[in-house]
């Protein structure tokens, strides 16, 4: 086999690079950001893939051409842009609206335009100057929200600053084409006319399909119980999306958020996030170590001065900007310095806009190449750029007496978790509902889930033997996790997992046995609450009442046996007389009455 041809060389390379790096880098605390780049940087054409002619060995450990796994990082953008909309929903995108049109369209357009006057007054033509100008506003969707999330107030104002770029794409493009020196006047506005009535058309077209068809088709794969069915469904969707709005002349991008923001609307959108986040990951790594091969290290020794004095110049105008247009819009000055810091390198897409730029003639190839080293560059700095924002907002607030706002936990509900949601579990959410006390449902049977919707339930569809959709049920702030699965191993697992995760959490798990409540307790349940002890508990209530003895002896001789049996049990487990883990007792609004008790 022929590894040149077969590609499987630079697969090595690919992987290797990701087992080395995220773990080496995560050890020393540092983004992997950085290390995926510099390994791009060593084995890229530019480093050690430029001897490959002459050490012939070398190209098996090395990329000698970067395009050719290009297709591949584009893919990692399609799958990140598509986890974005996964955790949005119309009703927020709505509410965001004037980020998104008001800061976001003045941000680009006041940031292009500053540096498009200032690449002009270095001599370059009007329409080189204002493609470099926009090409430069734009910031790194890819790099910027795995840093800050969505969540937060900074991951809000920069989400919707970089949707807005990420939708001005394809205008900036064509607006380039009619700048370029060999247009033909009319045209490229025509043109530009004709691709936006097809993308809105296409755009109306996923919206009205999706809403019909996601949720039957996942609901058939969720029936099946194949995660590889789900996962094929999953990136079905995405791609078919992309596919659809890079026919209609938009960015493939598009596509995927529109694909997210579908399935998100659907009970089954945590399953998706949480099967193809590997995915999502491998392929940002990918497009990183593109990145990086694009950094020739002998043409940034010979010219480190022009480089960095232009990387500081569109910094330094980005986060002026970005930050103005964000207290204007009322943020607060800590959250708006560290989201125009964490925003003011260049982008992914900059390379995009500077090669239709040098292919429509507005600029030279020298200065392509130039202001490509620079937005490298800007990708590399941007994880440093993210924690010299935040400790600038730490100290501005400090400074000015303002208290950080708790954004993260702003879509959290503390409450109870039940996982699993059959006749147990839907009887416990029952209890909780009766004292009005919250609670969220989680449960891997599609049918059950959608019962239970139709109940007035609060429940969601996911599958809890997987580590990720865990992750991301908040369990540190929830008040108490109820494990109800008709599974005796997954019990075990889920709770021996939780309780190393949230030592303070109270774990009450069903048990099928006192034997299996014994291996409970070991594993960190607060209470393991057997079938079989419960179920001759009320038989044995039953027959002592009907037998004529009364009811108030015979509850207080079944809680004394009951008390009696947990002891034998945890005395098995080989646990000690004192609870292990504090005992939290709720108001009604599912806050916690004895915050300040002991452990």
């Amino acid at each position: 086999m022929n590894l040149g041809n077969s590609g499987l060389s630079d697969a090595l390379v690919i992987l290797g690079a990701a087992g080395l790096v995220i773990p080496a880098f995560a050890r020393f605390r540092i983004s992997p950001v950085i290390g995926f780049i510099l390994v791009g940087a060593l084995v890229g054409p530019f480093g050690l893939g430029s001897l490959v002619p002459r050490n012939p060995w070398l190209y098996h450990i090395t990329i000698s051409d970067a395009h050719s796994i290009e297709p591949f990082a584009e893919f990692g953008i399609i799958l990140l842009l598509f986890s974005i909309g996964l955790e949005l929903s119309f009703k927020r995108l709505w509410s965001m609206r004037t980020l998104v049109f008001g800061v976001g369209a003045a941000e680009l357009l006041g940031a292009g335009l500053i540096l498009a006057a200032v690449l002009y007054l270095t001599g370059l033509s009007t329409g080189g100057a204002i493609g470099l100008g926009l090409a430069l506003a734009l910031s790194s969707t890819a790099i910027v929200l795995p840093i800050a999330g969505t969540t937060s107030a900074v991951g809000r104002s920069a989400f919707a600053m970089l949707l807005f770029e990420d939708l001005a794409l394809v205008p900036i493009i064509f607006l380039l084409g009619a700048l370029a020196p060999a247009a033909g006047g009319e045209d490229g506005w025509i043109k530009l006319a004709q691709t936006l009535g097809f993308g809105i058309v296409t755009v109306a077209i996923l919206f009205v399909g999706g809403r019909i068809l996601l949720p039957r088709m996942f609901a058939q794969a969720a029936r099946t119980k194949s995660p590889e069915l789900f996962l094929a469904a999953s990136l079905l969707v995405v791609i078919a999306a992309s596919l659809a709005t890079s026919a209609a002349g938009l960015s493939p991008i598009v596509g995927a958020l529109i694909a997210g923001l579908l399935i998100a609307e659907t009970e089954y959108h945590g399953e998706v996030e949480a099967i193809t986040a590997p995915f999502k990951g491998l392929a940002l790594g990918v497009f990183l170590i593109t990145v990086g091969m694009r950094l020739d290290l002998s043409f940034i020794v010979h010219n480190w001065a022009p480089l960095l004095g232009a990387s500081l110049v569109v910094m330094l105008v980005k986060a002026a900007v970005t930050t103005g247009l964000l207290k204007l819009s009322g943020a607060r000055t800590g959250t708006a310095t560290e989201a125009g810091v964490l925003m003011a390198s260049p982008s992914e897409t900059t390379l995009i806009v500077l090669g239709v730029a040098g292919a429509a003639g507005l600029i030279s190839p020298s200065t392509g190449a130039f202001w490509t080293t620079v937005t490298a560059i800007g990708l590399t700095a941007t994880p440093v750029l993210a924690k010299a924002g935040r400790m600038i907002a730490q100290l501005i607030e400090r400074t000015k007496g303002e208290e950080a706002p708790d954004a993260d936990l702003a879509h959290v509900q503390a409450g109870t978790v039940v996982i699993g949601f059959g006749r147990v579990g839907r009887t416990v959410a029952d209890m909780l509902r009766r004292h009005g006390l919250p609670y969220i449902g989680v449960d891997a049977d599609i049918d059950n889930v959608n019962a239970a919707r139709r109940g007035g339930y609060n429940v969601l569809f996911g599958d809890v033997t997987r580590s990720e959709l865990v992750d991301k049920l908040n369990l540190g702030h929830a008040k108490a996790l109820v494990l109800t699965m008709d599974d005796p191993v997954l019990t075990v697992r889920l709770t021996r997992r939780v309780r190393g995760w949230v030592p303070g959490l109270p774990i009450i798990a069903r048990a099928r046995d006192t034997a299996h409540a014994a291996e409970l307790y070991r594993a960190g349940a607060s209470e393991a609450v057997p079938e079989a002890l419960e179920s001759s508990l009320q038989l044995s209530e039953v027959v002592l009442v009907d037998l004529g003895m009364a009811v108030g002896p015979v509850i207080a001789s079944i809680h004394e046996k009951r008390d009696e049996m947990r002891k034998k049990i945890k005395d098995v487990a080989g646990l000690d007389r004192e609870p292990r883990f504090r005992r939290v007792k709720l108001d009604r609004n599912g806050a916690d009455e004895d915050a300040d008790a002991p452990a």
